[in-house]
């Protein structure tokens, strides 16, 4: 089989568990109170929503600034928001980690510095999947949704875990250990998952010999842009009429941030909307307002997708236009 024929393949299984999913996911929502819904939404909050996910995105430019700036690759930051707007349009076809294929390329043609780009997005990457990562546990920890001591008792544990792992992996002296030792217990893992994760540990070493100053930095603007990302789905969860704790919408965000990596889905779709709906069950949530909250937030990625094809479609006439002269 040809490379062309298996990444159709590959994309017809992803089609295949999209609409799986999704089949699911209206076999147990009432279409007709979905309806409903729809009808009594706030859609006020749609402006909110999109105005505080182009900031987010704004914010996650800066971020990925700093980082490409400590590997010397000096670029401003519309270029880098224009090019993770259209890395959200190519992710409606290709998913999650695959679609910074994208950004890695437009990055790459403007710093000329392709190997420095990679190092950057996957250490920009591993920052924004930690801090996501323990603001979930966090969350969890304080709304504790089983109410039972061992689930807190058990994110607490990975809590200090994940903390500790991070410091001795980015400390100069403890963090080759820590690389070689991580790669060794990801060996028994599918290669779906110990493959992006081995890349990581590689091209994180790069960084091992920055001062904690830089870290702390670039994990305060993913922590900032996270806090935005919760408040999308506040304001989403508010447009769709759901009332839960902001706490439970702080570790499902990130819940389904963390699914979202998986290259399963297109656009994460279906993914998101099974999430909500099997998560805000826990809330009393029924499955047709869950439903609608969902589509609100997948609504964000179409805008950010609109503003990628702006930004594709004016690259190419000033391409053009610079041929020309």
């Amino acid at each position: 089989m040809t490379a062309r024929n298996k990444q159709l393949a590959k994309l017809f299984i992803r089609i295949l568990i999209t609409a799986g999913l999704l089949g699911l996911v209206f076999s147990r929502t009432d279409l007709g109170q979905f309806g409903q819904n729809i009808k009594t939404a706030k859609w006020g909050f749609l402006i909110i929503i999109w105005t505080l996910t182009v900031i987010a995105f704004w914010l996650r430019s800066i971020q990925m600034r700093f980082i490409l700036k400590r590997q010397d690759c000096e670029i401003n930051t519309i270029k880098i928001f224009g090019a993770s707007a259209v890395t959200s349009l190519y992710g409606l076809i290709v998913p999650g980690l695959l679609s910074t294929g994208v950004k890695w390329y437009i990055l790459k043609q403007h710093t000329g510095k392709g190997s420095n780009v990679l190092s950057s997005m996957v250490y920009n990457q591993a920052t924004d999947v930690v801090v996501k990562v323990l603001l979930g546990l966090v969350a969890v920890i304080i709304t504790n949704p089983g109410q039972r001591w061992q689930l807190p008792t058990i994110c607490g544990i990975i809590t200090i875990g994940v903390i500790l792992v991070c410091v001795l992996l980015l400390n100069k002296r403890t963090g080759m250990k820590i690389s070689a030792a991580l790669s060794y217990a990801l060996k028994p893992l599918p290669k779906i998952v110990r493959s992006p994760a081995e890349t990581i540990l590689e091209q994180v070493k790069v960084f091992q010999t920055t001062g904690y100053r830089f870290h702390l930095l670039i994990a305060g603007v993913s922590l900032t842009a996270s806090l935005l990302g919760v408040v999308i789905y506040i304001c989403a969860a508010k447009a769709a009429g759901i009332n839960v704790p902001a706490a439970a919408l702080v570790w499902q965000s990130s819940a389904v941030y963390i699914l979202g990596r998986l290259p399963i889905s297109v656009a994460n779709l279906g993914v998101r909307e099974f999430t909500l709906i099997e998560f805000l069950a826990l809330y009393a949530v029924e499955a047709p307002a869950a439903l609608l909250m969902s589509m609100i937030l997948f609504s964000t990625y179409l805008v950010m997708a609109a503003i990628g094809a702006g930004c594709q479609i004016t690259w190419a006439l000033s391409g053009r236009r610079s041929t020309r002269s």
